[in-house]
């Protein structure tokens, strides 16, 4: 039998005066900022463990970096894949700046430096795999909340995987390559960063056409930079970590405070030559 209070609570929420809470939702860290986004550190201390290639199948070990408090439950996983004949290194940065917003990222390494991206979005699966089911902070990790990023042909990678996967909840392929022109199937929330003056995976060949083949319906953004060629993603550079922090804490986190930075998004300026979205999220 329904008792007088939960028939209230029934009503209310039929009449729109309570809202139910978000399904797994996890708010981190402090109100955002701009200044906190466009630092080279978000707000946690972090530490890192290397994972070798010998323990490992499927990719080519990597560094795991993560979050050194254990006061606020686990955090969303991250795992990023290098670019056509790269190493973790090309990406460290930022691994790092990821994890100090409190993520535990697996920057991996690949089978071989000359993978392609169809390998090394299975590549991403793996990682993720190994991070939520042996790694030694498995613990640390939320397997519900998962994201993946790459450069280059780790780029290409990404959307391989998000398309294999439809349960990862972010993607951000940074400058990406791939000879499949299509992503229609993806589901996944997904935003593109481009470079205007990049000449291995011109933007009007690779990360335009791969934003408008997404479903209209779905959750996506295209942040092209300005004058920034294909190697933009491999130093530190203050527009991709302000977004692709802000798009994995909106979606990985499903935190709705960092709607601010991606709708509207950013206009033109000396960094971003265009930004476009499916806003409202």
């Amino acid at each position: 039998m329904v008792t007088r209070l939960a028939l209230v609570v029934l009503l209310a929420l039929a009449g729109g005066l309570l809202t139910a809470p978000a399904a797994h939702a996890a708010v981190h860290g402090p109100d955002p900022t701009d200044a906190l986004l466009e630092s080279s550190r978000g707000p946690y201390a972090t530490a890192q463990t290397d994972v070798s290639s010998l323990s490992v199948s499927g990719f080519g070990g990597g560094t795991i970096y993560y979050p050194t408090t254990t006061s606020e439950g686990t955090f969303g996983g991250v795992a990023i894949a290098p670019g056509y004949t790269a190493d973790k290194s090309s990406l460290a940065w930022l691994a790092a700046r990821l994890a100090s917003h409190g993520f535990v990222v697996f920057n991996i390494d690949t089978l071989t430096r000359l993978d392609q991206p169809d390998s090394r979005g299975r590549q991403l699966l793996a990682a993720l795999d190994y991070l939520t089911q042996r790694s030694s902070v498995r613990g640390r990790v939320d397997a519900t909340r998962l994201g993946v990023m790459g450069h280059s042909m780790g780029g290409g990678g990404t959307l391989e995987a998000v398309d294999d996967r439809p349960s990862v909840r972010a993607a951000v392929p940074l400058t990406p390559w791939n000879l499949d022109k299509t992503w229609s199937g993806v589901r996944t929330p997904t935003l593109i960063i481009g470079a205007e003056a990049d000449t291995v995976a011109p933007v009007a060949s690779h990360a335009v056409p791969f934003y408008t083949s997404l479903s209209s319906s779905l959750d996506k953004a295209y942040l092209e930079l300005n004058g920034a060629t294909h190697f933009a993603p491999n130093t530190t550079n203050t527009t991709i970590g302000k977004y692709a922090v802000a798009w994995m804490k909106r979606f990985v986190d499903d935190d709705t405070r960092y709607d601010q930075f991606l709708c509207p998004g950013p206009g033109r300026s000396l960094t971003v030559e265009e930004y476009r979205s499916t806003c409202p999220f």
